[in-house]
């Protein structure tokens, strides 16, 4: 009789990691914010290529046959849904994204030069390394943001002494300052903040938001093209005026 082999019992380890995602919250009428969200994706395109995306369903409370068919109306946009919040648990089947819980709104120390989806024209992911100080809760940025960088700051002001580039982007949960041109995308208040301010001392922006409420190149005024400007919300649009 021959004793058995020894069986080689290896650990499996588990390791904590946590991600920066975008959340998507639907609101009714939904017809209406789908159409809002095309004529996002049409002033900015690739906007959400390649990111990760939480669908935030706790404002629009959608019966549960109907998740199925906004994740896929989402995928046809090409936006990605990850993780699903706001339902309850046993609408949670199989066939969706898994259902996420105890999320917190992000604070992100280390992600200051994340990358987004490389174009043609944009730098590496690995060329893009902004030299960065923090004072309380202001991120400083004192190198021009190259394209295809993405700068996410969720815990107070972004001031960028240099240029921003095109087809890079600046996602503050406070106000945005840029001394040089804005050329990317602004997007400030990106937690709720309606307050925020967006400054810029010559506005070329593909986009510019605060709080969600958003102006695209295309409709804003002539006259505040290569100007210096601020942007911010009055009476629930955003406004674009010359700084004095």
């Amino acid at each position: 009789m021959t004793s058995a082999a020894p069986i080689d019992k290896k650990a499996i380890r588990f390791r904590a990691r946590s991600f920066v995602a975008f959340a998507l919250a639907p609101e009714a009428p939904l017809g209406e914010w789908i159409e809002g969200l095309d004529r996002w994706i049409e002033n900015s395109p690739g906007f959400f290529t390649g990111r990760p995306v939480v669908l935030d369903l706790g404002a629009l409370k959608p019966a549960a046959d109907d998740v199925a068919g906004l994740v896929a109306a989402l995928a046809a946009r090409n936006i990605r849904v990850y993780a699903i919040e706001g339902m309850e648990a046993e609408a949670a089947t199989i066939d969706l994204p898994p259902l996420l819980t105890g999320a917190r709104e992000a604070t992100l120390d280390g992600l200051l030069a994340r990358g987004a989806a490389p174009t043609a024209e944009a730098a590496p992911v690995a060329d893009i390394k902004p030299v960065v100080a923090r004072s309380g809760q202001t991120l400083t940025i004192d190198t021009p943001v190259r394209s295809g960088s993405s700068i996410v700051h969720m815990e107070g002001d972004v001031i960028v002494l240099g240029d921003v580039a095109w087809g890079s982007e600046i996602v503050a949960s406070g106000s945005i300052h840029v001394y040089g041109a804005l050329r990317g995308r602004a997007l400030a208040g990106a937690d709720g903040n309606d307050k925020a301010r967006i400054f810029c001392r010559r506005n070329e922006a593909e986009l510019m938001a605060v709080n969600g409420w958003y102006r695209t190149a295309e409709d804003m005024e002539p006259g505040h093209r290569g100007a210096a400007v601020q942007a911010c919300l009055d009476g629930g649009a955003l406004v674009i005026a010359p700084l004095k």
